[in-house]
């Protein structure tokens, strides 16, 4: 899971900094600093999660609406992986020779092995992943998934991480510091198996509604 990256202090800074701006300017930042996690990598700097759960502090704080907040970082969750999935599919294979994503050579490996074996739901299960949340959309890409595949678990993924992180900021208040370090830990498992069972329920009454589909009859003979 996520590692210990979007720790107290970092949050709790940017709490500070963000309290004096207006309603429009928070959202616009945090909103910014989820979708370029992913469209622009800088997941391996300052992780999605603490963004999303400044948002949710910042609307305990009654400076922002806390619907608002987490729709648009749903939004930009979306967005952003939509972005780093064209930007693989467009650079293809060159994209894995990039300087600096190789000095995260391991873990490219690992999510490149990890997509290959789990293909859609690993582009879910790695949206609670940091390290993997940063690289999964481009890998997709360049594998030439097809988007509406991807999409379908992006979204989901990003539904669900998206709104439990704001709404897990917005309960903790003024505690955000240690929710922001427990994000990469527990309460990340705690959120990816909440989404696990919602993507089985989604499949179990899909798999049942077919079943009642009535077969079209046979052609009739002339």
């Amino acid at each position: 899971m996520a590692a210990g990256r979007g720790g107290g202090a970092p949050v709790r800074g940017l709490v500070d900094g963000i309290l004096g701006v207006s309603p429009a300017l928070a959202y616009t930042l945090v909103a910014l600093l989820v979708f370029a996690e992913d469209a622009l990598f800088i997941g391996f700097v300052i992780p999605g999660e603490t963004a999303a759960v400044l948002g949710g502090v910042v609307a305990s704080r009654g400076q922002v609406q806390l619907g608002v907040m987490m729709g648009l970082v749903v939004l930009a969750a979306i967005i952003g992986d939509s972005v780093g999935y064209e930007v693989g599919k467009h650079m293809g294979p060159r994209l894995l020779e990039n300087r600096f994503l190789l000095r995260h050579r391991d873990n490219l490996d690992k999510a490149q092995d990890f997509l290959r074996r789990r293909g859609g739901s690993a582009v879910f299960l790695g949206r609670f992943v940091a390290l993997f949340r940063a690289l999964m959309p481009a890998l997709a890409g360049v594998s030439g998934m097809h988007y509406p595949r991807f999409l379908a678990f992006n979204a989901a993924g990003g539904l669900i991480w998206g709104a439990g992180f704001v709404l897990l900021g917005y309960l903790a208040g003024n505690s955000y510091g240690a929710v922001a370090k427990a994000a990469g830990e527990d309460v990340t498992a705690a959120v990816v198996v909440i989404g696990l069972v919602a993507v089985v329920i989604w499949r179990v009454r899909r798999a049942r509604s077919r079943k009642r589909q009535p077969s079209s009859p046979p052609p009739t003979q002339s």
